[in-house]
C-alpha cells in the first residue's frame, strides 16, 4: 500500500488556512499556491538519493554530496496543476514539465482525457504529478495510468486538499504510489467537492469565476 504523508509544517498549514478563505482574490490565490507547492516540493524530495562526487574548493579538494543521477519531472494535470509548477521548479529546477489535460464529467464525475504532452524520457525520469485538489480520485488515477502505459514506474502524486474518497481510489489505483498533502479534509459532497475545501481550485487560480 502506498503512503499517504500529511505535510503539516507550519508555513504549508498557515497558507493552506489563508487559500481557504472565501475573500482571498486570485493574485494572493495564485501566489500562495505556488508557495505551498515550493514547500511541499522540500518535503517530498527529501528522500532522493545522494552520491559522493569530488570537488576542487578555491581552498582544497574535498567530497561533496549530489543527486544520483536521478532525472526528475513535474507532470501538472491540466488546469489547475498549472498553478503548482512555478513553486516546483524553483526548488527543482532541472526538472522536465509534461502535460496532461482531463477534465471531470459533470454527469459521472469521470476524467475524459483531452491532451498528453510528455518529454520523450519520462520513462526514465522521477515523476511528480501535482494538482491542488484530489476529490474522486478519477482525474489523478486517470493521469498516472497515462504515465505507466508511457513506462513512468517512478511515481509521487503531489496536491494540496484531499477528500479521503480521493485517497482511497488512488490507493486502491496505484498502490505503488506515495501521496503527499497538506490538507486530508472531510468528505465529498454531492456535487463531488472537497467539504469543507476551497472551491474550484482552477476557477481560483485563474480568475475565471
Amino acid at each position: 500500500m502506498s503512503k499517504v504523508i500529511v505535510l503539516d509544517h507550519p508555513l504549508i498549514q498557515h497558507k493552506v488556512g489563508v487559500i481557504r478563505r472565501v475573500e482571498t482574490g486570485t493574485k494572493d490565490f495564485r501566489t500562495l499556491i505556488s508557495e505551498i507547492a515550493k514547500l511541499m516540493c522540500f518535503e517530498a524530495t527529501r528522500d532522493l538519493k545522494l552520491m559522493d562526487v569530488e570537488v576542487e574548493t578555491p581552498i582544497c579538494k574535498t567530497t561533496v554530496k549530489e543527486l544520483e543521477g536521478k532525472k526528475l519531472a513535474v507532470v501538472p494535470i491540466l488546469r489547475a496543476g498549472l498553478g503548482m509548477v512555478d513553486g516546483m521548479l524553483d526548488i527543482i529546477p532541472t526538472a522536465k514539465v509534461g502535460h496532461i489535460g482531463l477534465y471531470r464529467d459533470p454527469e459521472t464525475l469521470e476524467p475524459v482525457e483531452y491532451f498528453c504532452k510528455l518529454p520523450t524520457d519520462t520513462a526514465d525520469r522521477e515523476i511528480f504529478v501535482v494538482d491542488p485538489m484530489l476529490a474522486t480520485g478519477g482525474s489523478s488515477s486517470a493521469a498516472i495510468r497515462m504515465l505507466k502505459e508511457h513506462g513512468c514506474r517512478n511515481i509521487r502524486f503531489m496536491c494540496i486538499i484531499a477528500a479521503p474518497e480521493g485517497v482511497a481510489r488512488m490507493q486502491q489505483d496505484h498502490p505503488d504510489v506515495d501521496i503527499y498533502i497538506a490538507a486530508l479534509d472531510d468528505h465529498l459532497n454531492d456535487h463531488g467537492y472537497i467539504v469543507p475545501g476551497l472551491g474550484d481550485a482552477g476557477d481560483r487560480i485563474f480568475g475565471t469565476k
